[in-house]
């Protein structure tokens, strides 16, 4: 969401006449994009803040945007008197009063409602993989989870404006369409007529254009992972073989404490009709280590799941206290060092998985998506259908392609090797 937020804010400012630097002592304005699930990364804006500071131009603008902004508000000109805008998630459209007045304050965090999408400039030049908002906020409240307060309650766009942008992002430069949202499989949007559209509408729509060779979506909520959006991993091709479906614990109680309303049971059966429906099909996760009460026997419950599913990719963290959340004000808090502890612990496994899977795929041919050439230029860096990175050499003869067959001829934990296939 951060990555589509910031492409738009870009370009809004490009339709003003200014230009990117990645010099930021050059920068007449310098925007931090901000992300609040965890301690540590509000820690980070702060910090990189005060280095802001000591290296812009005297009269450049600087501030932050996003969900830090939202969550700090005025507080944030205290910690950073110097601070020439704080803009929550959903008024960053806001930002060119700053330009017309850059001696004032400007404040807004407000929870409105969609305006972003219909004030912002409509894409001109889309990336090759193009990010699509169809849904923002959260109504489901998990007790560790600051996204209903920094996002508001749930929200979906219209059928219309989201098809509206896929189209366009597929006639200036996208091959992939990655639909987004803090629930986005819970997207639900009711026409004038009373039609319902959700997410397999618009992704039976997007399959439709011929400039799109894959689909996917993030991030998933296990309970709205119904039986139409799953049958379409059954009968869209387009639709990638690959599901980030977050668990957060294996632990029927550290679940119950979470607000995480689905059994061990009713989660395993959506995978099975995943898989069932796509038999290629590879699952990624989240996970949540060191919540509140979890004991030695909660966690083993974690390591278990992980092992019985084997999650190809995972996002595990320690629990981070957040403000605005139940969780934070839970009375048994897990002690640091066996938070740190126990995260060592499910990484080492997840990744032993993780590497087995990487090594399956020796020998197999995939359809991969070049997403650049990497930090040498020599090689050019693909994406599997599975999300994997793919090295592979940059060719000697003609320009990469977009879409590529590849071998795969080595493989580690982190990434694959490959070289194209000749037709």
């Amino acid at each position: 969401m951060n990555v589509y937020d910031s492409w738009r804010i870009a370009a809004m400012l490009d339709a003003r006449g200014m230009c990117a630097t990645k010099n930021v002592a050059d920068a007449d304005i310098i925007i931090l994009n901000t992300c609040s699930v965890r301690e540590k990364a509000t820690n980070k804006v702060f910090s990189e803040l005060g280095r802001i500071r000591d290296v812009k131009k005297t009269d450049a603008l600087f501030g932050i945007v996003g969900c830090v902004a939202r969550e700090s508000g005025a507080t944030a000109f205290h910690r950073m008197p110097d601070l020439n805008f704080v803009l929550g998630p959903q008024s960053y459209h806001r930002l060119p009063q700053i330009l017309e007045n850059p001696d004032a304050k400007l404040l807004n965090i407000d929870l409105g409602g969609l305006e972003k999408f219909d004030e912002m400039p409509q894409i001109v030049n889309a990336p090759t993989v193009s990010y699509i908002p169809i849904q923002e906020g959260c109504n489901h409240c998990c007790t560790y989870c600051i996204v209903p307060y920094t996002r508001g309650p749930e929200l979906s766009r219209s059928y219309d404006d989201v098809i509206r942008d896929t189209a366009m992002a597929a006639q200036t430069g996208a091959v992939e369409i990655c639909f987004l949202g803090q629930n986005v499989n819970g997207y639900k949007y009711t026409d004038e007529n009373g039609k319902v559209f959700r997410l397999s509408d618009l992704i039976r729509a997007t399959a439709k254009m011929p400039e799109i060779q894959r689909i996917r979506f993030t991030s998933s909520y296990p309970t709205e992972m119904t039986d139409d959006l799953i049958e379409m991993f059954r009968t869209e091709p387009k639709l990638l073989p690959f599901l980030n479906m977050p668990i957060q614990s294996g632990s029927p109680d550290v679940l119950k404490r979470m607000n995480r309303p689905y059994s061990l049971d009713s989660y395993v059966e959506i995978i099975n009709k995943l898989r069932n429906a796509r038999p290629d099909i590879q699952i990624s996760s989240d996970f949540i280590v060191g919540f509140p009460g979890e004991t030695d026997a909660d966690f083993a419950q974690t390591l278990e799941i992980a092992k019985r599913i084997r999650y190809i990719n995972s996002y595990s963290f320690k629990y981070s206290p957040r403000p605005h959340t139940a969780a934070a004000l839970m009375s048994d808090q897990v002690p640091e060092n066996i938070k740190r502890e126990r995260l060592a612990i499910l990484d080492s496994q997840l990744n032993e998985i993780q590497r087995d899977f990487n090594e399956t795929c020796i020998g197999k041919t995939l359809t991969c998506l070049c997403e650049g050439a990497d930090k040498t230029g020599r090689h050019l860096i693909y994406r599997t259908p599975y999300m994997q990175q793919c090295i592979v050499a940059y060719p000697k003869d003609g320009a990469p392609l977009t879409m590529a067959n590849i071998k795969i001829t080595a493989a580690n934990r982190a990434s694959l090797r490959g070289e194209y296939v000749k037709d």
